[in-house]
């Protein structure tokens, strides 16, 4: 399915991947890719969800609203609604709603871990707690205060409660479970934001599974998804055997 309305704006689509075979009752996971909360069509990444669905999973892809037309927290509230789009039409895609995980690359990595761990923006959404299970981030910015650089001051500046908007704010005993990687030599996302985002899970209660994969960059976890770069990492199997065994 391509280009499917969950909202009334343009940038409100999504694609869904489905496995080629199997009798359905497949999990069902979100993903949301990264591009510094300005940039990224899902178009772009169908490369990424058709891996992702040929490990079982019913995969959905959103767009989402970008800067300069909004800013935080506009993509996460439309975030929430594809989440919710996803939990009412999963069924039919032959998915089960009761195994929900998320997961993201880079500002996706962040979508993803927000809406696991602020319970506020699915609510608002409309729905229902505790449906997410897991969730997985791959180079993702969770702890970025203060701001400092052009592209977080441009999308969070204007915020009065900055602490409210980090992602580490929110750990929690009783959290989803966490796959949270990133590559060593990261030099546009620090890996000390995986690094500091898993410590404070594990030291709430929270399961969590940390990678730091030597010598790869921000992008590289992600292109590990990649049939060509499964070489590089085991980035593939070691997230969608979490997810599938934390969301049940």
């Amino acid at each position: 399915m391509r280009g499917v309305s969950y909202g009334d704006h343009p940038r409100q689509r999504l694609d869904v991947h489905v496995p080629a075979s199997g009798a359905g009752d497949w999990p069902v996971l979100v993903f949301f890719y990264g591009g510094a909360w300005n940039s990224g069509r899902r178009k772009d990444y169908g490369w990424a969800a058709r891996a992702l669905a040929a490990q079982g999973f019913v995969v959905v892809t959103p767009d989402y609203r970008l800067y300069p037309e909004v800013r935080y927290p506009a993509f996460l509230e439309d975030a929430a609604l594809a989440v919710r789009w996803t939990l009412e039409h999963a069924p039919r895609l032959g998915g089960d709603p009761g195994r929900l995980s998320l997961a993201g690359h880079s500002a996706g990595a962040y979508i993803a871990a927000m809406l696991a761990l602020d319970p506020s923006h699915l609510a608002a959404a409309e729905v229902p707690s505790g449906v997410v299970k897991a969730f997985a981030g791959l180079s993702g910015p969770y702890a970025f205060l203060p701001l400092d650089g052009e592209i977080t001051t441009r999308t969070f500046g204007h915020v009065d409660d900055l602490p409210a908007t980090q992602p580490i704010g929110f750990a929690r005993a009783g959290a989803p479970a966490a796959f949270l990687a990133t590559g060593e030599g990261d030099t546009t996302v620090r890996p000390r934001n995986t690094r500091k985002l898993a410590k404070a899970l594990r030291e709430a209660g929270a399961v969590v599974e940390e990678q730091v994969y030597p010598s790869l960059d921000h992008a590289a976890p992600l292109l590990a998804l990649s049939r060509p770069f499964r070489r590089k990492a085991p980035v593939l199997a070691q997230m969608t055997g979490f997810l599938k065994a934390k969301a049940g």
